[in-house]
């Protein structure tokens, strides 16, 4: 009898060490990251970018575990890989420039996503503006406010609010938005 529970305790423990190696390997489709939980608690182990298929991230921890599967809403922000993404309203936002005023790029579109609080459905509104557009997002605020070539102009002198050299360089960036990150970067430079 003692055999026996010797072979199964081997076999058990030979088990663990394989999963705690695995563990150490990044899981194929999987990028390293960090997620932080809406109650600020941190977790470190490998993420899966599902944020353009249904506005989610698979998350696996380091330690090891089961891989469960994070909606926007469940989440404040997630780092794959060294790029940051914000969680606003269940929509993912890459963080192109993050100070007072944040210059970010929607990834996602929460709008109708099915959450349950309890045994209540719930559906997500999501925000405004498509995949692929860009935002100014003002902590301090919670201000949300979409970019468009149709109203650059307003939307830079309201958020710069007087800083001529970032004024100037976003009206220099044009159509092209993404040459608004210079813009931002000097205004909350100059905000220090």
């Amino acid at each position: 009898m003692n055999t026996f529970l010797s072979i199964a305790f081997s076999f058990t423990l030979g088990l663990a060490v394989v999963k705690t190696q695995a563990q150490n390997e990044i899981p194929k489709g999987f990028k390293k990251g960090t997620i932080i939980l809406s109650d600020n608690s941190v977790q470190t182990g490998f993420v899966k970018d599902n944020m353009s298929k249904d506005a989610s991230v698979w998350f696996i921890p380091a330690a090891g575990g089961v891989k469960k599967n994070y909606s926007g809403s469940d989440l404040l922000s997630a780092e794959i890989e060294g790029q940051t993404y914000s969680c606003i309203n269940g929509d993912f936002f890459k963080v192109i420039c993050k100070g007072e005023l944040c210059f970010l790029q929607k990834q996602s579109d929460a709008s109708g996503k099915v959450s349950y609080n309890g045994s209540n459905a719930v559906f997500s509104s999501g925000t405004e503006g498509r995949p692929g557009d860009y935002f100014f997002y003002t902590a301090a605020t919670k201000s949300l406010q979409l970019i468009s070539k149709k109203n650059i102009d307003e939307v830079a002198a309201s958020n710069f609010k007087g800083n001529a050299a970032a004024i100037d360089k976003a009206k220099a960036a044009g159509s092209n938005l993404e040459e608004l990150k210079e813009a931002v970067n000097i205004y909350n430079n100059t905000n220090k």
